[in-house]
């Protein structure tokens, strides 16, 4: 007993000190074997069940696809009249003379290629094209600098309401505007004559007229651009600045380093979008306007085709040209969106 007494305590340290290993396979057991455990990859949603979870959206979204296939992808099927000598006057509906009229092949594209007034056409509108590029495309990333640098919540929104209030206005009353300021008995040149200088119409003058229409576009438009670029400015974190602050940035290398990248995705989007409007310069703009300077100045692909196709009554000539200018400019989005891949942005797409 007394044996059993001593050897007690001492058996039990001994348990005590060594804990039993929990049931289960051995660590590695499955390396010695050579087995790996079988992983299942997660299955994609149905299609019906995104339909039903997304129904919401669907609904809301179907008037906007509607206007777009109503509007822009059925008149595509009209472009077969390039390939006809369209005549609107054979059948008794417009399908029936499409139908009805003869094919020409691409006669009127070879008939493009030795128009002067096309090539004239297309230098005008990539030269406006060139212009705004350079004059108008920065102004709204300054102006949201500028505005962004406001410490005061509402002064930052005034500045913004008032750049903004422009792009309301129609062209016609820009045009105005600018006539009764710019014109020949606008504002500019009754100052000049009395105080004793010749006045000038900046209006009608052919050679300043690519500069004309690049400010109307400036003062209409830029107010637009700042609220997108003032938006992308609104999701840069504070922390940066205050990082950089940290490190002893001034105000400019913050805004080299920490504003301009937050809006270098945007830049290249809105770039991209820029680019493949190259030959659309804004046709009511320039239709307004045209009479005053004259058609060597004036005259775009827009309007030429609408001289071609509405006042001529030559639909298959005019119809060619909305073809090629689209091409055109569907290759210049395509082009412009692999440089700003190359650049390492997103642009319309991902690759």
């Amino acid at each position: 007993m007394s044996q059993s007494k001593v050897a007690g305590p001492d058996r039990v340290a001994e348990d005590s000190t060594v804990a039993p290993a929990p049931p289960g396979p051995r660590r590695g057991a499955g390396a010695a074997r050579g087995t790996k455990a079988p992983s299942r990859a997660p299955k994609g949603v149905h299609w019906r069940t995104r339909l039903r979870r997304d129904r919401t959206l669907i609904l809301m979204t179907l008037p906007a696809i509607l206007l777009v296939l109503v509007f822009n992808y059925v008149p595509l099927l009209g472009n077969v009249v390039a390939f006809q000598d369209y005549d609107p006057y054979l059948g008794e509906d417009a399908w029936q003379a499409v139908r009805e009229s003869p094919w020409v092949g691409i006669e009127h594209f070879n008939r493009m290629l030795e128009d002067r007034l096309f090539w004239q056409a297309l230098g005008n509108t990539l030269t406006i094209f060139l212009v705004q590029l350079t004059l108008f495309f920065p102004v709204p990333i300054l102006l949201a600098l500028l505005i962004n640098s406001f410490v005061r919540p509402r002064v930052r929104a005034v500045a913004q309401a008032v750049l903004y209030l422009p792009h309301f206005f129609s062209w016609v009353l820009v045009v105005t505007i600018f006539q009764q300021m710019f014109g020949g008995a606008g504002m500019l040149a009754q100052t000049l004559r009395e105080h004793g200088h010749q006045g000038i119409d900046l209006m009608t003058d052919p050679g300043l007229f690519k500069f004309l229409v690049t400010f109307e576009m400036i003062w209409k438009d830029a107010g637009w651009g700042v609220i997108v670029f003032l938006a992308a400015l609104s999701a840069v974190s504070p922390d940066l600045y205050e990082a950089a602050a940290m490190d002893g940035a001034g105000r400019w290398r913050r805004m080299w380093h920490v504003t301009l990248p937050a809006l270098r995705p945007v830049v290249a989007l809105l770039l991209v979008l820029q680019v493949g409007n190259a030959l659309t310069v804004g046709f009511e703009q320039i239709l307004l306007q045209r009479t005053a300077v004259g058609p060597t100045a004036a005259e775009v692909l827009d309007t030429y085709v609408w001289n071609v196709g509405i006042q001529f009554g030559d639909f298959s000539y005019a119809a060619a040209v909305g073809i090629v200018k689209g091409i055109f400019g569907l290759s210049l989005v395509l082009a412009a969106n692999k440089v700003a891949h190359m650049m390492g942005e997103q642009g319309v797409y991902k690759r």
